[in-house]
């Protein structure tokens, strides 16, 4: 029994660093698929696809082709790169991506849909 309970938290313990060390992914590398996969999200918003939620991640709003993918891609990076700057500002990624959901709302071209504090949505 000592022998399963040691492996088990082995095995839980090289699945925690595991996560963490893929989390820590160099930022450099998650904003230059970030820019990179600006081509795909413009039209999207453009298009009413998709939006800006009011927790600074995009999120699907009409299925329209490979949305759905490039709004979980996009949303994966984003994670990650609030978690490092909240784990480097001493604050929570939530905390990071409120406070960048109104920065993108605020630069967002006309015609995209935003969502406000109360999840109500708008067009700007």
């Amino acid at each position: 029994m000592k022998t399963y309970f040691f492996r088990l938290c082995l095995v839980m313990s090289a699945l925690f660093f595991s996560a963490s060390a893929s989390r820590a992914e160099d930022l450099g590398t998650v904003r230059a698929r970030m820019s990179a996969r600006l081509s795909k999200l413009d039209p999207l918003k453009a298009g009413g696809a998709i939006g800006e939620n009011n927790r600074g991640f995009v999120e699907v709003r009409a299925a329209k082709g490979d949305a759905a993918q490039v709004v979980a891609e996009e949303n994966r990076d984003r994670e990650t790169v609030y978690a490092q700057i909240a784990q480097s500002n001493g604050t929570s990624a939530g905390q990071v991506g409120r406070l960048r959901a109104k920065k993108i709302a605020e630069n967002s071209a006309a015609g995209v849909w935003l969502q406000h504090d109360d999840g109500s949505w708008h067009k700007k």
